[in-house]
């Protein structure tokens, strides 16, 4: 089936039109079916794990938010390849594609093996930042070593997925998925339970099978590249050296990943508050997270696909189009994703113990869910309008907004809620419903002025 689906996007080579009759689940579909192999991919390493040891999935959960961290950094220029290429083919300006396409690829290449090095350098700094305890730290460090050590494949992959997208082949990252999973489930399952499983790798071989998935996932982006003959890459097209692009990739993605950087510092920080909660605490969130990562399948998916859309209508010079669109889009998304959380919360007393019986990490997590309900309003709101915001290049509002709601909301009503007051980790989680919500309404309020007007990044091709 996975090699039949490649077969027919190979087969069409054309350059795929992106404007305002594209709708929207054309591009979200298969991103949402994509979005649901990679949770399910990541609540199987979940499930494995749990059965395997709690303690190991504390570290795993540990690990991965350093890397997420790391991973942001990196998607400076990912971020900037999709606004990018989507506005230079939105203004019909191909003859600079080659260009921008390795351009990308070589500097996130280069990036993406020196913050390799760094974290797995610094892997002792970063478990002790998160106050991980003793019993979750060796696994946690093994994790890092193999995962983090091949972590420049993830941000090449970003590279070739975004330009993938904006080309209309977004087909493409949902059949990876596929690959990738059965991957992993399959690497899983030899190291902790088949016929490796006499060698003890435990947390070491789930991270082996990340890591030859992420190889595959390389790949196949790279042989669907030039099969469908999106274009080149090679290093003669970035020579002489396009320096005045790079600085205006980098200004267009430096925002994106300061708002995410700060994002994700803050969620450590918010991590180390339920660290110190104890590791029930620590696992209940890590549970909820791998629930909750449903409940933003379509809020996701719609997002991006509606930040494409955005991307390619303002290089087109229609603006009025791109501002009506980003309403349509959450008229259907905002809806959808309440709902979804809705369901989350009222099932989750059952599909929680698909992870673990433990009573208490199950009573603490049912709150969490109930108070995840109103971040994913907020959340939708806010990855809708932002995504909107940085494809029609007014990418400085949403970092200075984020800053603000983040650290001035998120952080103090999660320290105060959940520690101050007692709450625990559902009072940590009321602090990012704050941020997430108040948020949202900001930088609507700022689509609706329409401030964003003119920000174009190309001017349409004559």
């Amino acid at each position: 089936m996975v090699g039949k689906g490649l077969e027919h996007i190979m087969e069409k080579k054309k350059i795929r039109a992106i404007d305002e009759n594209t709708p929207l689940m054309v591009l979200a579909g298969p991103m949402f079916v994509e979005l649901f192999l990679n949770i399910l991919l990541n609540n199987i390493d979940t499930l494995m794990l749990s059965h395997y040891s709690e303690n190991a999935v504390g570290s795993v959960g540990n690990a991965n938010q350093v890397m997420f961290l790391m991973i942001i950094m990196f998607n400076i220029i990912a971020t900037a390849t999709s606004v990018v290429v989507a506005q230079y083919l939105g203004a019909k300006n191909y003859d600079k594609m080659n260009m921008i396409y390795t351009l990308a690829f070589v500097v996130n290449l280069i990036v993406g093996g020196v913050l390799s090095l760094g974290l797995v350098v610094g892997k002792g700094f970063f478990m002790d930042m998160l106050n991980v305890s003793a019993e979750m730290k060796p696994n946690a460090l093994v994790y890092i070593n193999i995962v983090g050590g091949f972590l420049f494949l993830q941000a090449c992959y970003n590279v070739m997925l975004q330009i993938l997208r904006c080309n209309g082949y977004t087909k493409v990252g949902m059949y990876i998925s596929i690959v990738i999973n059965l991957i992993n489930i399959a690497g899983n399952y030899i190291f902790l339970y088949g016929p490796l499983k006499h060698l003890d790798l435990g947390v070491a071989g789930v991270a082996i099978s990340t890591v030859t998935a992420r190889i595959v996932a390389l790949t196949v982006a790279l042989v669907v590249f030039y099969k469908v003959k999106i274009g080149k890459i090679a290093l003669k097209y970035i020579r002489p050296f396009p320096g005045e692009l790079l600085v205006k990739m980098i200004k267009v993605g430096l925002p994106s990943a300061g708002e995410n950087l700060s994002y994700n510092m803050y969620q450590l920080v918010l991590l180390s508050f339920i660290n110190s909660m104890g590791n029930e605490a620590v696992n209940a969130r890590i549970y909820c997270n791998s629930l909750i990562a449903f409940a933003m399948i379509f809020s996701n998916s719609s997002a991006m696909a509606t930040q494409i859309i955005i991307g390619h209508l303002v290089g087109a010079q229609k603006e009025d189009i791109a501002f009506k669109r980003v309403f349509r889009t959450l008229k259907i998304s905002l809806p959808i994703t309440v709902a979804l959380a809705s369901v989350n919360w009222i099932l989750c007393p059952y599909t929680l113990r698909l992870f673990t019986s433990n009573e208490n990490i199950i009573h603490l997590a049912f709150y969490i869910m109930l108070v995840d309900i109103f971040i994913e309003f907020g959340r939708c709101l806010n990855m809708t309008v932002v995504n909107s915001l940085k494809a029609a290049g007014d990418y400085m509002y949403p970092l200075f907004v984020g800053l603000i709601t983040m650290w001035g909301l998120g952080a103090t009503v999660g320290y105060g809620l959940g520690i101050a007051a007692g709450l625990g980790v559902a009072g940590v989680f009321m602090g990012t419903a704050t941020d997430e919500c108040i948020r949202g309404f900001i930088v609507l309020h700022r689509w609706r002025k329409k401030k964003w007007y003119g920000k174009a990044l190309v001017e349409k091709k004559v």
